[in-house]
């Protein structure tokens, strides 16, 4: 039996979808090349990048000293930060938007990274600068940020139809809260640990080193698949509630558990990286308005991550003798672009 001309047609959406697969596939294999010649030694091009990865994987030729320090130990490490963080930081807007039904929900405007920057703040200025606090600092971020949580779910109340907008209300309240909470340590540090921690907190990957990859791409990944097996319970609650319930989800069970997760890879991010807003926000919401009616959780992953790596190539390349933290350059973009979404809403 043939089917109709329309159903073996694919569809304009479908065009779109390849068309995104295609372009994201050839920006991953580029990227890695091109912004690790980008940074302050102007003298490193994509030949040599490529020259270093091929001694130092494949064991091919010889490079000159200089070079293999800077691409292999300082800007190859960056890079492959930034890529992870922005691939959690995207993924945690996909999961916050599709359990929250709501577009505008962001691990940065629902206060999980206010939570964790605060946790990891006290956890620094409790213990000092000893060897202990940056142990604790993972720990003291995931504390942080689950509490955020925490108070965000109790404000949200239980009716249904204000549960949503309630949970970015109060979100929006608690990251102001705790951004105060942080202030106020930072003004009894000391003069030297209040730079420090200041610009930790606007977001940097000025730190990144190979040993420090390690924990924040297992969390990354781990969340990633456990994410997947659950991406049709997710997709369920777009519904709504009750569908999602007469379809077997336990909707409020499901929430809290994708909500703690956010905080896990949240606070793991804010641990290594610092607060860095609005990822979560632009890169899922974007993908959605180009792909209506899909839900790419990898594809989203992969533009968070290239979205990052060249937000942080634009920190390390504007200004000539400094660089600028990525949390300013995200929350600047991310700004301007809630505001255009607010703006199209309204005009609805």
């Amino acid at each position: 039996m043939l089917m109709p001309i329309s159903e073996r047609l694919p569809s304009p959406v479908d065009k779109r979808l390849q068309v995104c697969w295609l372009s994201m596939l050839l920006l991953l294999l580029v990227t890695p090349l091109a912004a690790t010649a980008f940074g302050a030694a102007d003298n490193i091009s994509m030949l040599d990048v490529a020259r270093v990865l091929g001694h130092k994987i494949l064991g091919m030729g010889q490079v000159p000293d200089i070079s293999l320090r800077i691409v292999w130990e300082l800007r190859l490490p960056r890079v492959l930060l930034a890529f992870i963080a922005g691939s959690g930081l995207a993924i945690c807007g996909y999961v916050l938007q599709s359990v929250t039904r709501n577009p505008l929900a962001d691990p940065y405007l629902f206060g999980i990274s206010a939570g964790a920057s605060f946790g990891g703040v006290l956890a620094l200025t409790l213990l000092g600068g000893s060897w202990l606090a940056w142990m604790s600092l993972p720990l003291g971020a995931f504390v942080g940020a689950c509490l955020s949580v925490l108070i965000v779910l109790s404000m949200a109340g239980s009716r249904a139809d204000s549960q949503i907008e309630r949970l970015l209300l109060s979100g929006v309240a608690v990251s102001f809260m705790f951004g105060a909470f942080t202030s106020l340590l930072l003004y009894f540090s000391t003069p030297q640990a209040t730079a420090s921690l200041l610009f930790w907190t606007l977001g940097s990957f000025a730190r990144a080193d190979w040993s420090s990859l390690g924990m924040p791409a297992l969390v990354v990944v781990v969340a990633l698949v456990l994410i997947l097996g659950y991406q049709r319970q997710i997709l369920a609650i777009l519904g709504g509630d009750e569908t999602a319930h007469t379809l077997g989800v336990r909707v409020m069970k499901l929430r809290l558990g994708m909500l703690l997760l956010c905080s896990l890879i949240t606070a793991t991010l804010v641990a290594q990286c610092g607060g860095i807003g609005f990822v979560g926000l632009m890169v899922p919401h974007l993908l959605r308005l180009l792909l209506p009616g899909r839900h790419p959780m990898m594809l989203t992953a992969l533009a968070g991550g290239l979205f990052m790596v060249w937000v942080d190539v634009l920190a390390r390349s504007l200004l000539p003798t400094q660089e600028l933290p990525v949390g300013i350059i995200t929350s600047a973009i991310g700004s301007v672009f809630f505001l255009a979404v607010l703006h199209r809403r309204r005009q609805y």
